[in-house]
């Protein structure tokens, strides 16, 4: 975790760790824009982790409910 500017960043990997999530989940998240990377530093990507739980929530729900990620995409991020 990384403080300064930004509060309550956490990089890809604590990420995994902390909300349970497949590290490849986590990228395939992040490439459909589900998740926004605040900080790159090298080659670490961090985020906001109370954004990553809100979402996490969401894509989880809406998943339970049967809808197809493009479908969770579009009610996250309004892009098709």
């Amino acid at each position: 975790m990384i403080n300064g500017n930004h509060k309550n960043l956490v990089c890809a990997k604590d990420v995994a760790k902390r909300f349970d999530l497949p590290y490849p989940t986590l990228n395939h998240y992040t490439n459909l824009g589900f998740f926004n990377v605040v900080v790159k530093r090298g080659n670490k990507r961090f985020y906001e982790a109370g954004e990553v739980r809100t979402k996490l929530g969401i894509i989880t729900r809406l998943k339970n409910d049967g809808y197809p990620l493009r479908l969770i995409r579009k009610k996250l991020t309004g892009r098709g």
